[in-house]
């Protein structure tokens, strides 16, 4: 159900990696917190049996060696929602960065059709899961190679029950990850010009299978030969996405079309190809408010509007996340999250520092269930207000919140130099300054939501019922 869109430091305003993805659900609540994981889970011997760690879903591993520090992402739910749930916690973790600086995105779920199916068929409990991979993957990951390598190795051994593309990046480099059966998986290095986006179907097509930046199952491409997966199979021109995936689907080719034309509109398209370039360079340098509005995009005003259903900017988006990754800071300072809570369309993205280990009490407490103080009510409720209200009300409440954002961007890039003196003095001072810098967004704009849900509660609630 969601959307990811990926852009090359080279390719950005400010030289930073860049991953962002809309977690999109199939419900309209389905609520989020963000926690600082100091430990992994197989940090606590409690959760080891015979070396094996068991995860939420089943799966079993051997310890891990690394226990790096993350942050994350968890359903407050997860434990009521994970398939074949066993006793365990941080499930759908989602989205984080490690202590080494490496931040991963999992993930977009994928179509798999029905040759490759019967090849390598899914498994039907355990293995590898979203549920699963954030949780496994960033307390060890050194580097983004080194985690596409860890998550390959553990489908090879181990299987997956689905198929999904995963983002892992570091202040060097973007890989992006596919699983298209049970083991066999590929992934690519988003070149440094580019940008690539993925929206619920395989994208890797036209690679060389043996070029450095490509790595991948072991004996995929005998795999695919033998199962007669591709008609005429070419290692130096492989499509892993028409082997193993579904292409074509105007629930997935739409959204790819509208984020190539909102980031290369210079490109004259066809709407609805069977597939679109895997990377692209975008017309201009990318920041994160065009990332934003990408992720927000809908069809108003392009020929698709009227005729597609799916946009990029969703009612049922759980969170929105836009991860910037900049080699040019001090190793504290190199990762920031932009993060929104409930739909984009109505939530406001803030920015949150990796290194910062404490999060405003209303992004860590609250359940499915409405109540008044979390961070997640407050925009969803927003949301279901002004799109109950008029249809002006939401857009032009949807225009405040993107003005308020351009306005931290902008002030977030004038205050790194500030940042980076004061880092050169004191750790301690600086960290302390990030979490109250956190904490003030956080509550002005949970303020503006209020505000804005008073003023529309209202404006309803003047309106008179209809008389008999």
């Amino acid at each position: 159900m969601c959307t990811s869109v990926i852009v090359g430091a080279n390719a950005t305003t400010h030289k930073q990696n860049i991953i962002s993805r809309n977690e999109d659900c199939e419900r309209d609540i389905w609520n989020k917190y963000f926690v600082y994981r100091h430990q992994p889970e197989y940090a606590n011997d409690k959760v080891i049996t015979n070396g094996l760690w068991q995860l939420g879903n089943g799966l079993k591993v051997p310890k891990p060696t690394q226990a790096f520090s993350y942050s994350a992402s968890p359903d407050f739910e997860a434990n009521n929602e994970a398939s074949a749930l066993m006793p365990a916690k941080f499930l759908y973790e989602e989205r984080g960065i490690n202590e080494k600086n490496v931040a991963i995105s999992a993930t977009n779920t994928l179509a798999m059709n029905d040759k490759a199916a019967q090849a390598d068929p899914l498994l039907k409990q355990g293995g590898i899961t979203e549920a699963v991979i954030p949780t496994l993957i960033l307390p060890q990951a050194e580097s983004a190679r080194h985690g596409i390598q860890l998550l390959g190795q553990y489908i090879e051994q181990y299987g997956s029950a689905e198929v999904n593309g995963v983002t892992i990046a570091d202040v060097n480099e973007i890989w992006y990850f596919e699983n298209g059966s049970c083991h066999h998986w590929i992934a690519v290095k988003v070149p440094e010009d580019s940008y690539l986006v993925v929206a619920n179907a395989m994208r890797i097509h036209d690679i060389d299978l043996n070029s450095p930046e490509v790595l991948h199952s072991s004996g995929l491409y005998e795999f695919v030969c033998q199962h007669q997966l591709l008609p005429d199979a070419d290692k130096h021109n492989f499509n892993f996405a028409k082997a193993f995936g579904v292409t074509g689907q105007a629930y997935n080719v739409d959204r790819i079309w509208l984020a190539q034309l909102k980031l290369t509109p210079s490109l004259a398209q066809p709407t609805r190809q069977q597939q679109y370039p895997l990377f692209l360079k975008p017309d201009a340098l990318v920041s994160v408010p065009d990332v934003i509005g990408v992720l927000t995009a809908t069809y108003e005003g392009t020929e698709l509007e009227g005729k597609a259903n799916r946009p990029i900017g969703y009612d049922k988006t759980a969170e929105s996340h836009i991860i910037t990754l900049d080699k040019q800071q001090c190793h504290e300072l190199q990762g920031v999250i932009w993060q929104a809570v409930s739909t984009p369309l109505c939530a406001m993205y803030l920015p949150f520092f990796a290194a910062v280990k404490s999060f405003p009490a209303s992004y860590h407490s609250g359940t499915n269930n409405f109540d008044a103080h979390g961070a997640y009510w407050a925009y969803r409720t927003l949301f279901t207000l002004a799109y109950a209200h008029q249809k002006h009300a939401l857009s032009f409440i949807g225009s405040e919140i993107r003005a308020q954002e351009i306005a931290l961007y902008d002030e977030l890039h004038n205050l790194m130099p500030s940042l980076a003196d004061m880092m050169a003095n004191s750790t301690q001072q600086t960290m302390s300054f990030l979490n109250r810098y956190a904490l003030g967004n956080c509550d002005l704009m949970l303020q503006f939501a209020h505000q804005r849900r008073n003023q529309l509660m209202n404006e309803l609630a003047a309106i008179a019922p209809p008389t008999e």
